[in-house]
């Protein structure tokens, strides 16, 4: 790193761009009460988990139809299909919004220093995998989106069965993935700290029975 000329000092801010925002953030280091990107992360997990069940559900109808009839319910296989659908549409579209969210928690975050994670990453190395997996699992997910919906509406429409084989193989694999990146996000809230109130008002010496209500 080539240092600056002494003349350039004093035009150096005198403090990170983050310091610039500190009276508009609470002890969470964000400019409102509770974190958004980890609520919409649960949510697009759940709206993709359940896509890929009621597909699982649908391309197994036959084998499943006695045990509806037992259990008096009204399914049909075109009802478990279209569930699965209309829940990964929703999937695709609210994870924009989730991805956005973490990007700027993560411009905002504070990692607490000297931690290593249990997997042996430090707290950059972490928020980098986790938000470049992020968008990787948006594009995939997108992908997926796509697929599926050529399977409904062009190459399976007439076909009872909606969905291909190789379809379901990969959204298991992608449960799998979103297992491990969700440990990555998990990470940066229970070991770094990062918008965990209580964390960083013990790292700043505060008095949890006076700092919180």
């Amino acid at each position: 790193m080539i240092p600056l000329p002494f003349a350039a000092a004093p035009f150096l801010p005198p403090q990170a761009p983050i310091a610039q925002l500190a009276d508009q953030l609470g002890p969470n280091g964000l400019p409102y009460a509770l974190p958004i990107h980890p609520t919409l992360v649960h949510f697009s997990i759940g709206l993709f988990v359940i896509a890929i069940a009621f597909d699982i559900a649908g391309a197994l109808y036959p084998l499943e139809k006695r045990l509806f009839r037992f259990m008096a319910l009204p399914a049909t296989r075109a009802g478990l299909h279209d569930v699965g659908w209309y829940n990964l549409l929703a999937c695709a579209v609210v994870s924009f919004f989730t991805v956005a969210a973490g990007f700027y928690e993560m411009l905002l975050a504070v990692p607490l220093p000297g931690v290593t994670s249990s997997l042996g990453l430090q707290s950059m190395a972490t928020m980098l995998w986790h938000g470049v997996g992020g968008v990787a699992i948006l594009l995939v997910i997108v992908a997926m989106t796509v697929w599926r919906g050529y399977q409904r509406f062009a190459w399976r429409q007439a076909m009872g069965r909606q969905v291909q084989w190789a379809y379901l193989l990969v959204g298991l694999l992608l449960y799998g993935v979103l297992g491990l990146h969700g440990t990555l996000g998990a990470e940066l809230g229970a070991e770094f700290g990062v918008h965990v109130t209580a964390d960083q008002l013990l790292a700043a010496g505060a008095d949890l029975r006076e700092a919180l209500p």
